[in-house]
């Protein structure tokens, strides 16, 4: 372990690139910041409500515990150490493949990672072993902004009517 618990709770803005494993809690509240590590303990990504996270490595118990916004994305994921009561557990989206890309280089080129390293010499191998965890609620609220847009509606009135009726 190379870090402790509660690294990056309730983060706003920024970046956070560790080379190794962090202790419990890692980005518990995160609101908005990029986090990327190689592994974390139990409760990873508690309560989350924006930002991204990426861990190239195992997960600790109850990851995604209340998470209700935001992404992480995670290697090799154990789909049983993820609390899916607020989550989906998906694929990598077509759209968001190169900007993940992006933020494993960055990783890389800040921290010599040699798992990153490994990823983006055979990207379209490595981006079938990294799983999305997605937020059911701020889903849909991706989808009404997204649906808003395209329609030339008022987002905020369409995503409260969305928040509504589910």
């Amino acid at each position: 372990m190379i870090a402790g618990n509660v690294i990056g709770y309730g983060a706003t803005s920024g970046e956070i690139f560790i080379r190794g494993l962090v202790g419990e809690r890692f980005c518990v509240r995160n609101s908005g910041a990029t986090a990327v590590v190689e592994g974390v303990g139990d409760h990873g990504c508690e309560y989350m409500t924006g930002g991204t996270v990426v861990v190239l490595g195992s997960t600790g118990r109850n990851f995604a515990a209340g998470m209700s916004g935001g992404r992480a994305f995670i290697l090799d994921l154990n789909p049983a150490q993820v609390n899916t009561e607020m989550v989906d557990i998906l694929a990598v989206p077509e759209d968001q493949k190169e900007s993940l890309k992006s933020i494993v280089s960055d990783f890389h080129t800040e921290t010599g990672s040699q798992i990153a390293a490994e990823l983006l010499k055979d990207w379209s191998a490595a981006i079938t072993r990294i799983s999305l965890i997605m937020p059911r609620d701020y889903a849909r609220v991706l989808a009404a902004i997204e649906r808003a847009t395209k329609d030339g509606l008022p987002i905020d009135q369409y995503v409260m009517e969305v928040a509504a009726n589910g």
